[in-house]
């Protein structure tokens, strides 16, 4: 276990390469570190299980989950997963796929390798999310354009994920000081995950409807310092 903490934070350090496309660019960052991503991850990634109760699909329903990885965020769903009609887990890393294809998931789950910007379902569903997933994707906003046009009237869409405030927020909203604001962008854009005030605000512009939660959690290794996050779940 110690050898495999080592191996997943030496690949951290390491940062992910600029060359290639983004495709390329994931698989040579995650393909070394995948079979160990989801034990060093679940103390990182916090609110995963608590934006999957928001969402509540019920049974019956077309479910979406871009950049779903390794599938460890199906899990949360527990026996209701198996309820659902129809459950797409789209991913653009081979890598990461592969463990999901390991896990015992119900016949209902279709994981895809495809682009979270492109990919579209051939029906509308009942709930998209995505979890510490639109920080990585370089067109953003495209991926969350094209997870509304696949929601019906009335669907929901769900986003967990690092961020950091405005210098002058909305009323309302949670204000970052100085150093988060200058800090946590440049910690994690080494790895590819790139933190700012934009996907938030945008997300909040195109879906009014929505209950929104901001917190702050700890970093492994990192003591005393906790990284911003939140939890969005609006409705079309």
């Amino acid at each position: 276990m110690i050898a495999a903490e080592i191996q997943v934070i030496w690949h951290l350090l390491l940062g992910q390469r600029h060359r290639g496309s983004h495709a390329e660019r994931l698989q040579a960052f995650y393909a070394p570190q995948a079979g160990h991503y989801d034990r060093f991850r679940e103390r990182l990634l916090h609110g995963r299980g608590e934006l999957i109760r928001h969402l509540a699909p019920g049974a019956g329903a077309h479910v979406v989950e871009m950049g779903g990885g390794t599938g460890r965020n199906l899990l949360f769903f527990g026996g209701e997963l198996s309820t659902f009609s129809s459950v797409y887990l789209v991913d653009l890393c081979p890598a990461l796929l592969n463990q999901a294809r390991a896990r015992d998931l119900p016949r209902n789950v279709t994981l895809v390798e495809a682009d979270a910007v492109s990919w579209r379902p051939d029906r509308a569903v009942d709930c998209v999310y995505f979890s510490y997933a639109l920080t990585m994707i370089p067109d953003w906003r495209g991926a969350i354009d094209n997870a509304l046009a696949m929601l019906r009237p009335g669907g929901r869409l769900g986003v967990v994920d690092f961020y950091v405030s405005e210098r002058a927020p909305a009323a309302g909203m949670v204000r970052h000081g100085r150093f988060a604001r200058w800090f946590w962008p440049r910690w994690f854009g080494h790895d590819g995950v790139r933190l700012d005030p934009a996907r938030l605000a945008y997300l909040r512009s195109v879906l009014p409807r929505h209950q929104l939660t901001e917190r702050r959690a700890p970093v492994p290794y990192l003591p005393g310092l906790r990284v911003p996050y939140y939890l969005f779940v609006g409705e079309t």
